[in-house]
C-alpha cells in the first residue's frame, strides 16, 4: 500500500502505535539524536511524519507492523484538510464499496494519481443514487481526493478486516467522537436505543416498524441509527459536517431511504411537508437565540408561542408539527422545562389536548450533561377524532440505581421499567403512576414525576431497625478491635525505585482501563472508578458489541492480586483485587498494575501506591482535573520479606477502612430508618 507522505502524528500517537507511554517518547526524542524530526504542529505540541515514525520504531526493533487500525487513523488524523473532512472522504469510499463493490475493485487497479482523479466523479454518481438531490454530502474536489488516495485505499482494506463498510466507517467515526469528547454532545446508545423504543411503543403503527422516522437535532446519527428496520430517515443539523456524517453513517448502516439536510431547524425547516411516524431528538438545551423574534407567527405554535426562555418547548412543538396524526415524539429534555413558569400555558394546552403522554425522569448520568438527571417526554400528535385520554404517566428511574454514575448505569433494568410503565404491566407507585389530567391542570401545570408518585419506602419496620442496631454494635466493636496503634519510628533513607522501573524490569505489568466490548452472552461486569473509590463490587456493564462479524475489542479483565489504580481526581487511592472481584472488566480511568509475585508484593505495593506525598510529585496540575502518571510513583527497594511485613500491615488497613464504611453505611440507615419511622408513625419515640 502506498505510504502517506502527508500523514503526521502527535507524540500521544505515537505512543499508541508503539504501546508504551508518552514519557517514554519524550525520552526517545531526547536520547536519539536520529529521531525524527518535528514536521507541523507547535513547539508544545509538535507533530511528526508518520512514515518517518514508523520506519524509526522498526529500525529500533519497537514496531513490527503498525496495526492496521492504528495506521489507518493516523493517516485519517493526519488528512490535510482535516480529520472531519477525511472523515467524509472515507465514508464516500465506503458507501462506494457497499454499493457497487465491482466498481471499487476496478479502480483500485489504477495508479493513484489516476484513482485520484476519477473518484469524484464516482462519489458523484455514487452519492446522488443515495441521497439524492439537495444533499448535505458534498462530493469532495480532484484536489481535496488526490492526497487522501492512501487513506482510501488503507479504509478499504479495513473494512476487510472488520467485516464490512458500515464497521470501519463505525470504528473510525468513534476513535475521532472519543478524541473530541468536548466537541459533540451524544446520546448514549442505550439511551437511544430507548427512545426508539418508546416511539415505536407509543406510535399508532398497528405493532409494525416505525417506517419514517425524523431528528430534526441529528448530531451524529445516533438516535435514527437505533431505528430497527426503517423505510426512511431524514435528519437535520445546523452543523453541515455534523449533517454530512449524520448521512454517510445512516447510508451505511442500513437499506433505508436518507435524507440529510443541512440548516438551522427552527428557522429553516428542511422537511415543511413531512409527515412522520416518529420524531426522535434530543435538542439543545437552554437556547436563547433560537428565533423568538422571527417566529412570531409560525404556524408550529399549536400549543403556544413559546417564551425566550423555552426553547425547548419550541422544539416539542415542531416534532409534534411534523407527525402524522397517532405519530410519537420522544424528545430528551433539561428537567427545568416540566416546571418553569413561563411554559406553564404550553404544558397545560400539550395535556388538555392529550398531546403529552407520559414523562420519564432519568438518573443522572444517562446521557449529558451527565449531572443532571434529565427527562424524556413521550408526546403523540392528537388527530382522528379520538378523545384526549384521561391520564398521563409519570415514571421515575432515578430511584433504582442510588448514586450511579454514566459508567454504573444498569440500562437493562431501566428499559424494562419503563417500558412495562407504558404498556401498564404494574409497577411500584414509587416508580410509575398514571395520573388525571384534571390534577395536573393547576397554577404551576408541575409535570416532575417525583411530585406525582409515591414516597420511597420508609427505613424500615421497628424490628428491621432494630436489627440494623444490632448489626451497626457488631460492626462498631469490631472496628475498635481492628483500630491501629502507630508505632514511632526513626525515618532513614531507603533506595526508591519507581513503578515505571518496575514494568521496565519485568516485577509488573501495565494496563489501562476503558475499552472492550461485552462478549456474546454478556455477563462480564465491569469494575468502575466509582467501585475503587466506594469499596464496592464491581457495578458497571460493558458496552454493547457491533452487529453479527464485527470485530470485538477484548476488555482487560482484573485477576487476584492485581492492583487497581484512578488516574484522575488527585486522590490517593490503591485497591487489591480480592477472588471475589477477580473476572471483572478493568473500567475508564483506572490503572491496573499487576505484580510479579516472586519480586513483588501485592498489599505493599498498593501501601505505597496511596501515600499522599508519592501521588503528589507523580501528579500532573496542570489542567482542571488532577491527572495521576502512575509511572512515576515510587516505592522503595525492599527484600520480599520485608515487603510482606509492610504488606501484611497495609492489609490490616484496608480491613479497618472497609469496617469503617461499613459501619458509615449502617449508620446512615439506621438514622434515614429513624426519621421516616418516626415521620410516618411505623415508630414510637423511644
Amino acid at each position: 500500500m502506498p505510504e502517506d507522505s502527508t500523514a503526521e502524528v502527535t507524540a500521544a500517537g505515537i505512543a499508541r502505535l508503539a504501546g508504551v507511554g508518552r514519557a517514554a517518547v519524550s525520552n526517545w526524542r531526547r536520547r536519539h539524536a536520529d529521531f525524527p524530526k518535528p514536521v507541523g504542529g507547535t513547539e508544545t505540541s509538535p507533530s511528526f511524519s508518520l512514515a518517518d515514525v514508523e520506519q524509526w520504531l522498526r529500525d529500533q526493533g519497537k514496531l513490527a507492523e503498525v496495526p492496521l487500525r492504528e495506521r489507518v487513523w493516523q493517516q485519517l488524523a493526519g488528512h490535510p484538510s482535516g480529520t472531519v473532512a477525511g472523515l467524509v472522504h472515507t465514508g464516500c469510499v465506503l458507501l462506494l464499496l457497499r454499493a457497487r463493490p465491482g466498481a471499487w475493485t476496478e479502480l483500485a487497479a489504477l495508479p493513484d494519481d489516476r484513482l485520484g482523479e476519477l473518484l469524484p466523479g464516482v462519489f458523484e454518481e455514487v452519492l446522488t443514487a443515495r441521497f439524492g438531490l439537495p444533499r448535505s454530502v458534498h462530493t469532495p474536489t480532484p484536489a481535496e481526493t488526490l492526497p487522501a488516495v492512501p487513506l482510501l485505499r488503507a479504509a478499504v482494506e479495513l473494512a476487510g478486516e472488520l467485516g464490512g463498510a458500515r464497521q470501519a466507517f463505525e470504528f473510525l467515526l468513534g476513535r475521532h467522537l472519543d478524541a473530541n469528547p468536548r466537541q459533540y454532545t451524544l446520546t448514549p446508545p442505550p439511551l437511544a436505543e430507548l427512545m426508539a423504543d418508546l416511539a415505536a411503543a407509543a406510535a399508532a403503527t398497528d405493532g409494525r416498524p416505525l417506517a419514517t422516522v425524523l431528528d430534526p437535532a441529528s448530531g451524529t446519527g445516533g438516535l435514527l441509527r437505533a431505528v430497527p428496520h426503517p423505510t426512511a430517515l431524514h435528519a437535520q443539523d445546523a452543523d453541515p459536517d455534523l449533517a454530512a456524517l449524520s448521512a454517510l453513517r445512516l447510508a451505511l448502516h442500513g437499506d433505508a431511504d436518507v435524507r440529510a439536510a443541512t440548516g438551522d431547524t427552527l428557522r429553516a425547516d428542511a422537511f415543511p411537508t413531512l409527515s412522520a411516524d416518529a420524531v426522535l431528538c434530543h435538542p439543545p438545551f437552554n437556547e436563547r437565540a433560537w428565533g423568538h423574534d422571527e417566529l412570531a407567527y409560525d404556524p408550529r405554535w399549536e400549543y403556544g408561542f413559546p417564551a425566550r426562555t423555552e426553547s425547548e418547548l419550541a422544539w416539542v412543538q415542531h416534532a409534534l408539527a411534523r407527525l402524522r396524526d397517532g405519530g410519537a415524539a420522544v424528545l430528551l429534555m433539561p428537567p427545568a422545562v416540566a416546571s418553569r413558569r413561563s411554559g406553564r400555558r404550553i404544558r397545560a394546552d400539550l395535556l388538555r389536548r392529550g398531546a403529552l403522554r407520559a414523562v420519564v425522569a432519568l438518573p443522572a448520568g444517562a446521557a449529558p450533561p451527565y449531572g443532571i438527571p434529565l427527562h424524556l417526554w413521550v408526546l403523540v400528535r392528537p388527530g382522528g377524532g379520538e378523545r384526549p385520554p384521561a391520564e398521563t404517566l409519570f415514571v421515575d428511574t432515578a430511584g433504582l440505581v442510588p448514586d450511579a454514575g454514566r459508567d454504573r448505569l444498569p440500562w437493562t433494568v431501566l428499559r424494562n421499567t419503563v417500558l412495562d410503565a407504558w404498556a401498564g404491566r404494574g409497577g411500584e407507585e414509587s416508580v410509575a403512576r398514571a395520573v388525571p389530567v384534571i390534577e395536573l391542570l393547576d397554577d404551576e401545570v408541575d409535570l416532575a414525576p417525583a411530585r406525582y408518585l409515591a414516597a420511597p419506602a420508609a427505613g424500615g419496620t421497628a424490628p428491621e431497625l432494630a436489627a440494623v442496631r444490632d448489626r451497626l454494635d457488631e460492626t462498631l466493636r469490631r472496628t475498635r478491635g481492628l483500630a491501629p496503634t502507630p508505632v514511632p519510628a526513626r525515618p532513614a533513607p531507603r533506595p526508591l525505585t519507581t513503578v515505571g522501573e518496575l514494568a521496565r524490569t519485568g516485577a509488573l505489568q501495565l494496563r489501562t482501563g476503558g475499552s472492550g466490548t461485552a462478549p456474546a452472552g454478556g455477563g462480564v461486569p465491569v469494575l468502575t472508578e466509582h467501585d475503587v473509590l466506594s469499596g464496592g463490587a464491581p457495578s458497571g456493564t460493558l458496552p454493547a458489541a457491533g452487529a453479527e462479524g464485527e470485530e470485538r475489542e477484548e476488555p482487560v479483565l482484573v485477576a487476584e492480586g492485581d492492583v487497581v489504580v484512578p488516574v484522575l481526581g488527585g486522590g490517593s487511592v490503591a485497591r487489591v483485587v480480592d477472588a471475589a472481584t477477580a473476572g471483572a472488566a478493568l473500567g475508564r480511568n483506572l490503572q491496573l498494575l499487576r505484580p510479579e509475585p516472586a519480586a513483588l508484593d501485592a498489599w505493599f505495593l498498593a501501601g505505597f501506591l496511596r501515600g499522599t506525598a508519592n501521588n503528589r510529585q507523580a501528579s500532573s496540575f496542570a489542567s482542571t482535573a488532577t491527572r495521576l502518571d502512575v509511572r512515576r510513583l515510587q516505592l522503595p527497594r525492599l527484600p520480599l520479606a520485608d515487603q510482606r511485613r509492610h504488606g501484611a500491615h497495609f492489609k490490616s488497613l484496608a480491613e479497618f477502612e472497609e469496617a469503617l464504611r461499613l459501619a458509615a453505611r449502617l449508620g446512615e440507615q439506621l438514622v434515614q430508618g429513624l426519621h421516616d419511622g418516626l415521620a410516618d408513625g411505623s415508630v414510637e419515640p423511644a
